[in-house]
């Protein structure tokens, strides 16, 4: 009896455990077990999206999908030539007076449009610079930088148009002074006003701690006010592209310098930064 109860024990555990190790719940034989305290074996990393996996078999090769290509680095154009930088200024003086004419002309608040595009042009030229910018600034407070048409009949129009937002003050020089209009700024006997704007006009050679010298500074001052505030509207510079040796503007475009305070000499900053 006992020899029959363990041959009915052997099959039973014949019968239990053979679908287990088909089935992978128990390993094979003892040195496929991972040890304890071994790091588990873990499964095939997956390749990226894309790329094709790697089998022996030639039927599932030919049916994967190729490799695709890296991503090429983004195309920049870079310039070829030398780099550069310089700045120089230009003497405006107005259109149709030599610059002896207003060397030593009172300014009487005359409002101006003179054209910078072909003197711009030619500094640019003289310059040899091909790919760049060209940055045009106002070195005076009461005249400005714009782009726009350079027309006669336009130019009146720009007088026009801001002397009616800005009129002159009843003391100043201008033909279109207008009556009941003061402003602050040209209340010449009240200034300077503070040691800040004493110490600035000292910078700029006048002694205004000498009642002579002092004197003489408030006579040659403009009343300009208006000026003042026209500048700041128009703004004071520009930046233009340049490509292949030429400024990029359009057609009708023209680079201009308004003078709100003339007729006078002025002078512009013009600074080129781009290569040869």
């Amino acid at each position: 009896m006992a020899a029959s109860r363990r041959i009915v024990l052997i099959l039973l555990s014949v019968v239990i455990l053979l679908p287990a190790i088909g089935m992978g719940f128990i390993p094979r034989s003892r040195s496929a077990a991972v040890a304890p305290g071994s790091p588990r074996e873990m499964p095939p990393t997956p390749p990226p999206r894309g790329v094709a996996r790697h089998s022996s078999s030639s039927a599932e090769d030919s049916s994967s999908p190729a490799p695709l290509p890296p991503p090429s680095p983004p195309s920049h154009s870079s310039p070829s030539g030398r780099p550069m930088c310089a700045y120089r200024t230009m003497t405006v003086t107005p259109t149709g007076r030599t610059t002896d004419d207003v060397g030593d002309v009172v300014p009487r608040q005359a409002v101006s449009v003179e054209d910078l595009t072909p003197r711009l042009r030619s500094v640019l030229s003289e310059s040899g610079m091909k790919d760049g910018v060209v940055h045009v600034i106002s070195r005076h407070t009461t005249t400005a930088i714009t782009i726009n048409e350079r027309e006669t009949r336009l130019a009146r129009d720009v007088e026009d148009y801001f002397l009616r937002i800005c009129p002159p003050d009843e003391r100043s020089s201008s033909d279109r002074r207008a009556r009941g209009v003061r402003y602050l700024h040209n209340d010449i006997d009240m200034r300077p006003d503070g040691e800040d704007e004493a110490e600035r006009c000292r910078i700029n050679g006048w002694d205004v701690d000498d009642p002579a010298s002092l004197e003489r500074w408030r006579v040659q001052e403009p009343i300009n006010a208006h000026s003042h505030l026209i500048s700041m509207m128009l703004g004071s510079s520009e930046c233009i592209p340049v490509v292949d040796g030429e400024m990029v503007i359009g057609e009708w475009q023209s680079v201009l310098m308004v003078d709100l305070d003339g007729p006078r000499n002025r002078t512009v900053g013009v600074q080129l930064m781009g290569y040869q």
